[in-house]
């Protein structure tokens, strides 16, 4: 779960539906979905032609920095039905995906995983032309 609510999360009404309508397909027992739930719930919508151009978004190319190791990875954050780590494809329910979806290129997020609070900084964003 995002833990950095100074970051605004940022959603074209597009993205905001689907994943609203996934999201209310689940109990919200778990900890995934409510991650994503929260994050919906905190998100400003906006038409779909006035999203800022470096917004995580469905299908968003993202280059991310970890803080304390500065490792860098690149991945797409995409449904769970798409998601493929060996594709660098990683499912908007995880931890990660839901803690990024709606930020922007720029701005650091940390939330609490199993290995303990992660801190990470948004290199870069490129929208697909899906």
């Amino acid at each position: 779960m995002n833990n950095n609510q100074k970051n605004h999360v940022i959603l074209c009404e597009e993205d905001f539906r689907m994943l609203k309508q996934f999201a209310e397909n689940f109990s919200g027992t778990n900890v995934n979905e409510m991650s994503l739930s929260y994050e919906l719930n905190r998100a400003i919508v906006v038409e779909n032609d006035e999203l800022p151009a470096k917004s995580i978004r469905l299908n968003s190319q993202v280059t991310v920095k970890e803080l304390v190791t500065n490792k860098v990875m690149e991945f797409s954050i995409v449904m769970p039905a798409y998601a493929d780590i060996r594709q660098k494809k990683i499912s908007v329910l995880t931890p990660m995906g839901a803690a990024l979806i709606g930020l922007c290129e720029g701005e650091t997020v940390e939330w609490k995983m199993p290995a303990g609070l992660k801190r990470f900084k948004v290199l870069d964003v490129i929208q697909s032309a899906v």
